[in-house]
């Protein structure tokens, strides 16, 4: 659950032209603060996709070669960024595998934003990659996903709820984003 200075209903908003720019400015603080434990600061989720409807919050990806829980938080909060503190936020299951995972939230009053710091080496990694460029390179797939998120947006508008909802489509989007890595050779961009 958001925290409590995140609480609103879920908004899916049109693609905006200013959300490649507000990543760099927040890829720019987080390599400053993580340095070379940073491999690499991946713009991800739907806000990363041109033309692609989304919540008007922004995905980082942080892949790092492990994550020490202790040390990140320790570094994000001299930034003011929280530590979520729900389930999901340690632990991720993609594609029948478990990887290790923190998410932060902004400091208080901040552009809305998920830092995910993922272990360069896992599937959750890849899939975050996969999606994007699945979603960068198929307009069929691009408008489908953007057009079901608004849809469900409008009709369920509490995070958890919209969350619960999306997750089995989004394997079913997944599956497909699978099948196109392979017909086209598709690596994800290394660390």
């Amino acid at each position: 659950m958001p925290f409590p200075d995140e609480q609103a209903p879920v908004a899916v908003v049109d693609y905006q032209a200013g959300w490649s720019a507000e990543f760099e400015l927040l890829a720019e603080r987080l390599r400053a603060v993580l340095g070379e434990l940073a491999l690499a600061v991946d713009h991800v989720g739907s806000t990363s996709v041109p033309g692609l409807a989304a919540k008007d919050c922004i995905d980082v990806q942080v892949r790092m070669r492990s994550i020490e829980q202790a040390r990140e938080v320790a570094l994000f909060a001299t930034i003011g960024f929280r530590c979520r503190p729900e389930p999901w936020n340690h632990l991720e299951v993609t594609a029948g595998r478990q990887s290790r995972k923190l998410v932060f939230a902004p400091p208080v009053g901040a552009r809305r934003c998920n830092v995910h710091l993922r272990e360069s080496d896992g599937r959750a990694a890849r899939h975050a990659l996969l999606f994007r460029d699945y979603l960068r390179a198929d307009e069929a797939a691009r408008r489908s996903w953007g057009a079901f998120k608004q849809r469900l947006a409008q009709s369920v508008p509490d995070l958890g709820d919209y969350g619960q909802i999306k997750a089995p489509a989004w394997e079913i989007l997944m599956a497909a984003a699978e099948r196109w890595a392979a017909d086209t050779g598709w690596r994800a961009a290394r660390a």
